[in-house]
Formats: C-alpha cells, sequence, structure tokens
C-alpha cells in the first residue's frame, strides 16, 4: 500500500538543541507546507543553523520531534536523503575536485539524476567546469553548491545563506532558481541575512532569536499594521525638527536618518499628512518624494531581536 502522503513537508515541534551549557535551540515550532518556500530568519547565533542541520539529520535532537516529509531525519535517514537536497554553508566540496567532477560525483548518487551539462550551464558554471573548487570565486562556490543540492530531484531542499558572496546578477538567478522550484512543487526552507531576499522569495518567514520563535507569518502579515507606518520625504537637510514634534499627535516619531530624508513614523492618517505638509510650508521648503508606506520586514526584525551588533 502507498503511503499517505505527509500533511507538512518539515515540522519542528519543540526542539531543543545544547551544546555544553549553550542551548543552541530551545523548544522551537515550525511547519513547512508542500510546494512552499520558508526563510527563517535570526541574529547571528539565533540557532538557525543548528535548527537546518537537525532537520537534514546531521546532528540528533536533544528533546521534541522532527520531521521531513513525513520521516524522522536520523531513524529514517537512508530512506529520506535520496528525497533532499542540502546546501551548506561551507560548500563541502574537496578543494582540487574541479568543478563538473564534483557536480558528476553527487549525481552519481542519485537514481534519476538531473544532466550535469544542463544543471552547470543553468547555473552558469560551464566555463569554470574544469577548474578546481579552490580556485572558485565565493559566488562560484556558492552555484556549484546550490548544483548539488539540486542534482538530484528533491522534493525538499534546506539552503543555508544560498547567495552569500554573489553579485547581483547571480542573486537574480538563485532567485528565479527558488521560485522555479516552488512552480514544481519542491518546497525550500532557507535561511538569509538579507531581508529583502526574504520579502521577495517566502510565502512564509519564522523569525528566530535565542532558540525560540519570537514571529512568524507571511512577510505581509508581519509588515501589515494598523498602527505603524512610515511617512517619508526629501527636503533640505538640517530642518529643525522641534515644532514638526510637538505639532504631530503623542505617539509619532520624527527623525532625519540621512541627511535630506525625513521619516514620521507611527499612525499616519490625513490629519498628520496636513500638519507635516504645513510645516513643511512653515519652513520655505517642498516635501519632494512624499509617500506613506508600510513597515519593511527589516523593520519588523530589528524590533524583536534589537539593533545592538551579534558577535
Amino acid at each position: 500500500m502507498t503511503p499517505l502522503a505527509p500533511s507538512a513537508a518539515v515540522e519542528v515541534r519543540g526542539l531543543v538543541r545544547s551544546f555544553g551549557t549553550l542551548r543552541a535551540v530551545d523548544g522551537l515550532d515550525l511547519r513547512m507546507q508542500p510546494a512552499t518556500v520558508l526563510a527563517l530568519l535570526g541574529p547571528n547565533g539565533a540557532g538557525k543553523t543548528t535548527t537546518i542541520e537537525v532537520c537534514e539529520g546531521f546532528q540528533r535532537p536533544d528533546a521534541g520531534t522532527v520531521r521531513v516529509l513525513g520521516l524522522d531525519p536520523i531513524a529514517d535517514g537512508a530512506a529520506l536523503r535520496p528525497r533532499v537536497g542540502v546546501m551548506s554553508q561551507g560548500g563541502g566540496a574537496y578543494p582540487g575536485v574541479r568543478a563538473a567532477e564534483m557536480l558528476q560525483l553527487v549525481a552519481v548518487c542519485a537514481a534519476q539524476p538531473l544532466n550535469v551539462g544542463w544543471l552547470l550551464e543553468v547555473l552558469g558554471l560551464t566555463g569554470v567546469a574544469r577548474v578546481p573548487y579552490k580556485r572558485l570565486s565565493g559566488g562560484q562556490q556558492q552555484r556549484l553548491a546550490l548544483a548539488c543540492a539540486l542534482v538530484g530531484r528533491p522534493e525538499v531542499v534546506f539552503l543555508d545563506e544560498p547567495t552569500a558572496g554573489m553579485d547581483p546578477q547571480a542573486r537574480r538567478l538563485v532567485w528565479d532558481i527558488i521560485e522555479r522550484l516552488r512552480t514544481d512543487g519542491v518546497s525550500v526552507l532557507f535561511t538569509t541575512h538579507l531581508m529583502a531576499e526574504a520579502e521577495a522569495l517566502a510565502d512564509q518567514v519564522v523569525i528566530i532569536d535565542h532558540g525560540r520563535v519570537v514571529a512568524q507569518g507571511s512577510p505581509a502579515e508581519l509588515t501589515s499594521s494598523d498602527m505603524e507606518r512610515q511617512l517619508r520625504f526629501e527636503a533640505r537637510p538640517g530642518l529643525e525638527l522641534g515644532p514638526l514634534c510637538t505639532a504631530l499627535p503623542e505617539g509619532c516619531r520624527v527623525s532625519e536618518p540621512r541627511p535630506g530624508g525625513y521619516l514620521i513614523e507611527g499612525l499616519i492618517d490625513p490629519q498628520v499628512m496636513a500638519t507635516v505638509t504645513a510645516w513643511c510650508a512653515q519652513q520655505g521648503v517642498f516635501p519632494e518624494d512624499l509617500h506613506v508606506s508600510k513597515r519593511s520586514l527589516e523593520d519588523v526584525f530589528l524590533e524583536l531581536t534589537g539593533r545592538e551588533l551579534r558577535p
């Protein structure tokens, strides 16, 4: 009898993983539906890579349950590995191996691999097919690691910072590939420090900090709020903001994040807009590019995880 298809591509419940006295993951829950893209976000040390490595079967959880395509990554590893693609931060290739040789080595382990030459062409690696891995640029190494993750036709792909070190053209190529994977029914779980990347690609975003989920939802859900909007405009640098702060309703915040770029945050309604334009008229300036926008995913991320640097 054919087993029932799992209701989730990846499901994590109560995951705990510690290293000595450091609890890297502390009771984490997440669920990724099939044929979707999930971005796992967090500051350095938040537990992102540890969580992915547990899902990949490279680490054993101390507590909790993890299922990928309905299977336990440890107990059912032999059955699961052919159905999963993994792109790690380190790349994992032998320093002296040529790019095409490395991809061919991974391909022969798959039951129905993609054509190696075609995949090299798609990822812009044909010209460096015979170049040793250690001589590839960082972006080329990343693209080769992505090729190795995809050559076996996986049903679920784990990508740890897939566009790190890539130029804008290569990054856009990887974005297109991720979107095509979703269209083809592949589930993609990736980490990134680029909030615009998560906002552009992800169906669902999970933000974690200190090993725990602090927010999750679609990018639109996380950035929408009836109480928080931003009014931006351009004008002469160095305007005195005190009178504007006094005139605006309580709760509105006024700043000049960069010279000549002004930002009002809070509940932006027609009265606030009228107050700002009247103040500009009093200052004898014309507000250029005046527009209202919602919070970005980066705004939400910083609000939840803080602005201090992490080691």
